[in-house]
């Protein structure tokens, strides 16, 4: 009879299992199927206002100026073995000095990191790298070379190509993302964690499911989940739907005194306009309901989270939930007049609460 039951108790949490999983599959296709069925109707609505202008791009040969200014560092490649990738990176501050990585999100690349390649250079060597298919870098034409695991082996590789043993390492957005699964992977390589606007992805994961209002605001990780019809709509009134993510009233970068230049919209147009530019970046997306939930959780690395309150696309609530998380010293600020693009946004104070949270832990170090 104890057998039975036992049996029966297996039998259970194993079809619990299965109408977990089958619900969250469901829930994915099922808003795939409605983010793209929006996507369209606003694509329709947007080609039939201007029907003329609505396929005309801007052919965009060379690079504005902004992207080789000598203040921001020295333009880098490096070769992975491994992979056989090429991935670019910008570099300032000596070699020798502690490393600080810095890893960027959607749709960005290393230029949103200028501010602190000019402002940590003078105790580290710090480097902005272009993702796996963002940039210069080398971009695989499969979606399922973008795996989390090879996201995270590329840095960690990347790490040990540059004669680096360990880091300091800051991700924003979908960097962020990356960011904690390095800390969670390989937690020897990471002496200190920056995250900017990206929960432990636990957090994210769970956060996402029970919160229709989140569910909606991260429409685009379900949409992006469609083939080429992301990368079409992305490109359509000369990138209109890019240029809005970064500089409309609701979702852009939200100080007018560090609002983007020309220039500054010009030289993400440029990178995003080179053909197949977006595929890469939206392959990131393609495999990530393939990677999740996640099998190991806890974050042994002091980390300091900096979170935007006006963000468009995460809920703040999920900022201090992340606490639950990390089994080291944790500490988190909300920036109440910041939005998405805190680092871009107010540059300044960002730095200030970095360079605090680097000088604090190392004191509490020699303690």
């Amino acid at each position: 009879m104890a057998q039975l039951f036992d049996d029966l108790q297996l039998i259970l949490s194993r079809l619990v299992v299965k109408i977990r999983a089958f619900g969250f599959w469901a829930l994915v296709y099922s808003y795939c199927g409605i983010c793209a069925s929006v996507a369209v109707l606003k694509l329709l609505w947007s080609i039939g206002r201007r029907p003329t202008q609505a396929f005309q791009c801007k052919i965009r040969e060379h690079p504005p100026a902004c992207l080789n200014d000598p203040s921001l560092g020295t333009h880098c490649y490096v070769k992975i073995k491994d992979s056989g990738l090429r991935f670019h990176y910008v570099a300032s501050g000596e070699r020798g000095k502690p490393l600080m990585l810095l890893l960027h999100g959607f749709p960005e690349f290393w230029y949103s990191w200028r501010h602190q390649l000019r402002e940590f250079k003078s105790e580290y060597r710090v480097v902005a790298l272009d993702l796996r298919g963002y940039g210069e870098t080398d971009a695989p034409s499969h979606w399922e070379n973008y795996s989390l695991d090879s996201l995270i082996l590329d840095i960690k590789d990347i790490l040990d190509t540059l004669g680096y043993s360990k880091c300091i390492l800051t991700g924003h957005d979908w960097g962020g993302m990356i960011s904690w699964l390095i800390a969670i992977c390989y937690p020897e390589i990471v002496t200190k964690l920056i995250i900017l606007n990206f929960p432990h992805p636990t957090v994210f994961t769970e956060y996402v499911l029970q919160h229709p209002s989140q569910l909606i605001k991260s429409a685009h990780y379900f949409f992006f989940q469609m083939s080429w019809l992301p990368e079409f709509m992305l490109t359509v009134h000369d990138f209109k739907f890019l240029k809005n993510l970064l500089i409309s009233h609701a979702s852009g970068i939200g100080r007018n005194d560090c609002r983007l230049t020309e220039e500054d919209i010009e030289a993400y147009l440029y990178i995003f306009s080179q053909p197949g530019a977006l595929t890469g970046p939206i392959n990131h997306y393609r495999n990530l309901f393939s990677c999740l939930p996640l099998k190991r959780h806890e974050v042994t690395t002091p980390t300091l989270l900096l979170w935007g309150e006006k963000d468009e696309f995460m809920e703040v609530e999920m900022a201090e939930i992340t606490r639950i998380y990390v089994k080291s010293h944790f500490r988190l600020t909300i920036l109440s007049t910041a939005s998405h693009w805190l680092q871009q946004d107010q540059p300044d104070i960002v730095n200030k609460l970095i360079w605090t949270f680097l000088k604090d832990e190392g004191q509490r170090k020699r303690e």
